[in-house]
């Protein structure tokens, strides 16, 4: 499903389950989930899977996807990428970064937040968003915006290596078709019943420098279907 959000110098893998047969851990990734519960090995081990499908299919070899002080995934030298896992759902997405400078993806369970928790992650105008919809159509708005957050913070934190708020970056919904270059149009190929939309994040602090120039807003794509939302950013790299 992550696919129709992106550009075609993007790949994407992905799984519903956590069946990996060519799933085994290289040892600093094993030394990563040794002491892991179980749930969290099986999401860690298949979206490293994913992520190692991902690299296949852009030419590059096996590699260990180490984890950053964040728990950033730590991509071989000239890939950027992003990793996401839900209940139900494990993503990986890669990119030459000849040609993308960050990518960010997030997928979420299509349901309404935990009590309490829209107006910790939401700016008051967001919220008022939010409210306004009553998540009618098929979409849980309050889960979809925290996905968009995710992506946003995915994006940003490779480019920076600082931390992102919530408060810090404004996000606008909108349900108007907007498709990245050579990506699927929403509601032509995705899943039937789908709902897909575009969304702006504008920084409200000082965006990273890509380029030599300031980046002060991030555009994406989203996707409720089958159960979820899925957000995704492609920045691409400067031309020249």
């Amino acid at each position: 499903m992550i696919d129709h959000l992106l550009p075609p110098q993007v790949v994407a893998v992905e799984s519903r389950g956590d069946d990996h047969p060519d799933g085994d851990l290289f040892p600093e990734e094993e030394a990563l989930v040794a002491r892991a519960v179980a749930k969290r090995r099986r999401e860690f081990t298949a979206a490293r899977v994913c992520a190692r499908r991902a690299l296949a299919r852009l030419g590059r070899p096996p590699a260990p996807i180490l984890s950053g002080t964040r728990g950033e995934p730590l991509w071989p030298d000239g890939i950027v990428g992003s990793i996401t896992h839900c209940d139900g759902y494990r993503g990986a997405v890669a990119a030459d970064s000849s040609v993308v400078a960050s990518v960010g993806i997030d997928a979420e369970p299509n349901g309404p937040l935990p009590d309490g928790v829209l107006d910790t992650v939401a700016l008051p105008e967001e919220a008022a968003f939010v409210r306004k919809q009553a998540d009618d159509g098929g979409v849980s708005w309050g889960r979809l915006l925290f996905c968009a957050k995710e992506a946003v913070y995915k994006t940003w934190y490779p480019l920076t290596g600082r931390w992102l708020g919530f408060e810090e970056a404004r996000i606008d919904l909108t349900t108007d078709p907007v498709t990245a270059p050579g990506a699927t149009a929403p509601g032509t190929g995705s899943a039937a019943g789908a709902v897909a939309g575009g969304f702006r994040a504008r920084l409200l602090v000082e965006g990273p420098l890509v380029g030599g120039r300031a980046v002060q807003e991030f555009s994406g794509r989203w996707l409720a279907a089958e159960g979820l939302v899925l957000a995704a950013i492609v920045l691409p790299a400067p031309a020249g």
